[in-house]
């Protein structure tokens, strides 16, 4: 009932559950615990987060959380589309500030999983977008970090949008992935 692609970086997945329709809409499991389990997913999830952005251009991020407290995040949009991106920030790993991106959207109906370290961050790319995400750990501002989005050793690709981005303080002032505290 799941239809699992990993996405070329170390567990970052594009997850679509089955999606059951007929005149009247449709009906989709989007998440289950057993079933997840039996892919290969095991994790315990236990805060549920929601994001409402009204315009095109709304980026956020790349953001993280450092172990103790780093955060596994299954990402959904229920209205709208983004491009979503991974950032690998294991700096022992031999894909370390490599990075990939997933289209997400409530027409595809599909999820990407970003595992515990890797820097996440997403751009709206239609206006009244909203984005659903559950993590393997709640927030805690003395562990949550942020990357520079634009940090050109990094390189991502992000769409050309014609009114540009719109940021965060937070996300303006992010240090670049040579500068940030990332993981070990």
């Amino acid at each position: 009932m799941l239809e699992i692609r990993p996405l070329g970086l170390d567990g970052v997945l594009e997850i679509v559950p089955k999606r059951f329709g007929d005149a009247r809409g449709f009906f989709v499991e989007t998440y289950n615990e057993e079933r997840f389990s039996d892919a290969g997913i095991d994790l315990r999830f236990v805060q549920d987060n929601h994001s409402y952005s009204a315009a095109t251009g709304i980026l956020r991020g790349l953001h993280y959380q450092l172990p103790p407290r780093a955060q596994d995040k299954l990402l959904r949009v229920v209205r709208g589309r983004v491009f979503d991106v991974a950032v690998d920030i294991r700096r022992g790993s031999k894909t370390f500030g490599k990075w990939v991106a997933l289209e997400v959207s409530a027409e595809k109906g599909n999820q990407i999983l970003v595992p515990k370290g890797f820097a996440h961050g997403f751009v709206t790319l239609v206006p009244d977008t909203e984005v659903l995400y559950k993590v393997t750990d709640t927030y805690s501002p003395q562990h949550d970090r942020s990357i520079r989005f634009d940090d050109p050793a990094i390189g991502i690709e992000w769409p050309s949008l014609s009114g540009g981005f719109q940021l965060s303080d937070k996300d303006l002032e992010a240090p670049p992935l040579a500068a940030a505290e990332v993981f070990v």
